[in-house]
């Protein structure tokens, strides 16, 4: 039958003791003087006789594997060890000792090394064993002395008693270096003496000019990322630098090119021969929805259908109504207007002119004569491009308000309306000579940025305001002030544009600047116009955009492009119910807002000028 864990446990220890002190008992007998005093620890220089003592604890993890009877054994075995430790080194608590008399560094390297505490793991014990050694740092060869040595040896096994001559021979050897006097001679050599102070002279700092970020167009780098040629660096021309010019007819000369110029007069050549063609009738759409975005599916934007036609910022766009050739006009900030022959490539095909001094807000060719561009500009200005006697003739001039839209009354372009940025507006006869109006009334708004007419009843023209769009009628306008005949209200900020449906004027749509577009239902004319439609969108353009105008898609009265703050820049197409129809957009020719957008009239052509003077055509 065999043993229970606990008892085989304990005599394996009992037995491993005995043969420990066997062996030391025959080391003892072997030993002579000289090796005993090796092992002795060196003697302080004091010459007292106080004895130092050290206690070594090697600790020996207790298995799991112990019976719970036993496990109170190795601690007892431990208390009584420890106290024939107490007996022979005296009642004083060793670790305050060993601490107390450590006087020299050879001392400290001795304890050091002496008092630590050795782990040892045996998987095939179980229990704690706790031995005592001390041993003498500083010895008179007293015979009590000795004796004490000898009973603390008996606890040591041959491992410890070597263990512990190797720690005492380094310890010399490390004495014997003196590293703490090399250390402290080295401090003392290397105390830094302070030298004596000079008096710098403390430069000031030159201030650095912090640069802003600045976009492509500063830069005068292509959207494509291609590196433009450098340009003079120009100031912003202010309104001094550009007054009205003087009144009276301005030659159709372009900028930078001579008057007789073989590529002027071929260009002015071919605008008079397509406009002979009589422009092709509006009619109703007979396509459906389906067929209609095939069509806008199929406009795309090519490289040579992207030029800069003017200087500055784009206010205004006209198309020709051309079937053969397209024909683009652009009006900018300074009062140019860039005509592009697409047809005709892009070195020959830009002719630019200036006929105004500040901005070109609206612009349209002739509904009877395509050969007639007339614009209008916050110069006061109303002019007429007429290619056939290639001049620029004044057909309207007011000297004290800045003119902000026009628009055709009669079928025949025969007379004008004329709103300016006062909220006012002027009736204009072009068969009537002298430059005058021939009613100028006060509408009931503080201005009027668009006036547009009714397609089949003329006599009606919607006037967007600063936070009010209004339909009159011109045959009750007054000179002491005139009332409109129907408000649309819903606006909360101010409205850019409001326009009529092209084909049957049974719908106004607006943009305004609290981000709505607005379809309004103006079939009946009455006292109060219901809202059809209302889309949320981004019209917050900033002061470095032209701001946005939804215009309809003359070809259908229920379509519409308005320009895009979304990325990537894009021109969006919506139905009159609110959905998006179709987005133009080309991600490595379009990398701009095209603010201001126009339509062929019959084609699917569609042209966008954004803030630097470009052109993006979208043709099927």
């Amino acid at each position: 039958m065999s043993e229970p864990a606990g008892m085989e446990t304990e005599r394996i220890v009992v037995e491993e003791e005995k043969e420990a002190v066997a062996l030391i008992q025959q080391r003892e007998q072997e030993t002579t003087p000289t090796e005993n005093a090796t092992t002795c620890l060196p003697r302080s220089p004091v010459k007292s006789k106080t004895l130092t003592k050290q206690i070594r604890i090697l600790l020996t993890p207790v298995s799991a594997t112990c019976g719970e009877h036993n496990k109170h054994l190795p601690q007892k075995r431990l208390l009584e060890q420890f106290s024939s430790c107490e007996e022979s080194f005296g009642k004083e608590p060793k670790a305050k000792k060993i601490c107390s008399d450590y006087s020299s560094p050879e001392t400290r390297a001795i304890s050091h090394g002496v008092s630590e505490v050795v782990s040892n793991t045996d998987s095939h014990r179980c229990g704690s064993v706790v031995e005592a050694v001390s041993s003498d740092l500083e010895t008179d060869g007293d015979s009590e002395s000795d004796r004490n040595d000898e009973e603390v040896s008996t606890q040591l096994s041959a491992y410890e008693r070597k263990r512990l001559k190797n720690i005492t021979e380094n310890a010399k050897f490390f004495a014997s270096l003196k590293l703490f006097e090399s250390a402290a001679s080295l401090r003392n050599m290397t105390a830094r003496v302070q030298s004596p102070k000079i008096q710098r002279i403390k430069h000031s700092k030159a201030k650095t000019e912090t640069t802003c970020r600045r976009s492509m167009r500063l830069q005068k780098v292509d959207p494509l990322s291609i590196p433009l040629p450098e340009a003079q660096a120009q100031p912003e021309p202010s309104v001094d630098e550009y007054p009205r010019l003087p009144p009276g007819p301005l030659q159709m000369i372009p900028i930078d090119q001579e008057e007789g110029n073989d590529v002027t007069e071929g260009f002015l050549n071919m605008w008079a021969k397509i406009s002979q063609v009589e422009p092709k009738v509006i009619e109703t759409p007979t396509c459906n929805l389906e067929s209609y975005q095939a069509h806008l599916h199929k406009m795309v934007l090519r490289e040579d259908c992207v030029a800069k036609v003017v200087r500055n910022r784009i206010h205004s766009v006209a198309i020709h109504p051309s079937e053969s050739r397209t024909l683009v006009a652009a009006g900018d900030k300074w009062g140019q207007i860039g005509l592009w022959d697409l047809d005709s490539g892009l070195e020959d095909g830009v002719h630019t002119f200036v006929p105004h001094s500040q901005p070109v807000s609206c612009m349209y060719f002739s509904l009877s004569n395509p050969a007639h561009l007339l614009s209008v500009s916050h110069d006061g200005t109303l002019r007429r491009g007429d290619v056939t006697r290639a001049v620029f003739d004044e057909v309207y001039r007011n000297e004290e308000d800045n003119l902000s839209s026009f628009d055709f009354l009669a079928a025949d372009a025969s007379t004008l309306i004329v709103g300016t940025w006062d909220g006012e507006v002027a009736v204009v006869d072009q068969r009537t000579p002298g430059v005058s109006a021939e009613l100028f009334v006060e509408l009931n708004s503080k201005k009027t940025r668009t006036i547009h007419t009714n397609p089949l009843s003329r006599h009606y023209f919607v006037a967007a305001g600063a936070g009010d769009v209004a339909i009159y009628d011109v045959r009750h306008l007054k000179a002491s002030g005139s009332k409109p005949v129907v408000s649309l209200a819903g606006h909360t900020k101010s409205v850019a544009s409001a326009y009529f449906s092209p084909v049957t004027g049974n719908r106004v749509l607006t943009t305004c600047a609290d981000d709505t577009l607005r379809i309004f239902e103006t079939t009946c004319i009455s006292s109060s116009v219901p809202v059809l439609t209302t889309i949320r969108h981004n019209n917050y353009t900033g002061r470095w955009l032209t701001r946005f105008r939804a215009i309809w898609d003359p070809k259908r009265d229920d379509c519409f492009v308005v320009g895009s703050m979304s990325r990537p820049r894009q021109i969006e197409a919506f139905h009159a119910t609110g959905d998006l129809v179709h987005s133009f957009l080309s991600e490595v020719y379009l990398g701009s807002v095209c603010s201001i957008n126009a339509w062929h009239p019959t084609r699917y052509i569609l042209a966008g000028g954004n803030s630097s003077g470009r052109l993006h055509v979208f043709k099927e």
